[in-house]
């Protein structure tokens, strides 16, 4: 039962509204009415510049975390009840139940749960997966495209290093649910009409 409670305690961790409470406290705007209509950083970054992008960011990977840590310290130690403690988390803040299930892509709480979830994400994994996101949007210039292909390469990384199948499914479906989140990006990127990012943006 107790690993129930905290599966629960995730998914409203998650769904703290953090891009939302940001647009509305700025600007006094609906961050889903602009642009992508999506919660995250990246949107917001269109409403109100790279600064709140990176602190909205950081913010929604401390949610993502901070209920398996919670649970950690509360001494959880089942990887099953973890690993769905941050799945909860980010589902939450994709479907958030205070903005009518309407939220981000979830891309920096996958991170966020991917970090804590193992000592060998925190150390190999994640930065590998980093630079993987940095090579991909300097060599294509999208976002969407950099998140997704790096999402992917966690779960790959983890089973490569014999991860517990627990951390290797629950990488998978976050990259999935990701992947999912992202059909409008994906559907643009096959019709060549994606928006990209930096110098890239006027080579269309």
């Amino acid at each position: 039962m107790t690993g129930v409670i905290w599966i629960v305690l995730g998914y409203f961790a998650g769904s703290l509204p953090t891009g939302y409470l940001a647009a509305l406290w700025v600007k006094g705007v609906d961050i889903r009415t602009v642009g992508s209509g999506g919660t995250g950083a990246t949107n917001v970054g269109r409403l109100l510049g790279q600064r709140w992008a990176k602190a909205v960011a950081v913010i929604d990977m401390v949610k993502g975390a901070v209920p398996m840590l919670c649970a950690m310290a509360f001494g959880q130690g089942d990887p099953w009840v973890l690993a769905l403690t941050g799945f909860a988390g980010v589902v939450g803040h994709d479907y958030p139940i205070w903005l009518s299930f309407r939220g981000g892509k979830g891309v920096a709480t996958s991170y966020g749960v991917a970090f804590f979830l193992h000592p060998w994400v925190s150390f190999i994994i994640a930065p590998a997966a980093g630079l993987v996101w940095l090579g991909v949007l300097k060599a294509k210039g999208y976002v969407s495209l950099a998140s997704l292909v790096s999402l992917w390469c966690l779960p790959l990384f983890a089973l490569a290093l014999s991860f517990p199948l627990a951390h290797i499914v629950v990488l998978g479906a976050l990259a999935a649910l990701a992947t999912l989140r992202h059909r409008e990006n994906i559907k643009r990127l096959l019709e060549g009409k994606e928006s990209r990012f930096g110098k890239h943006a006027t080579n269309r």
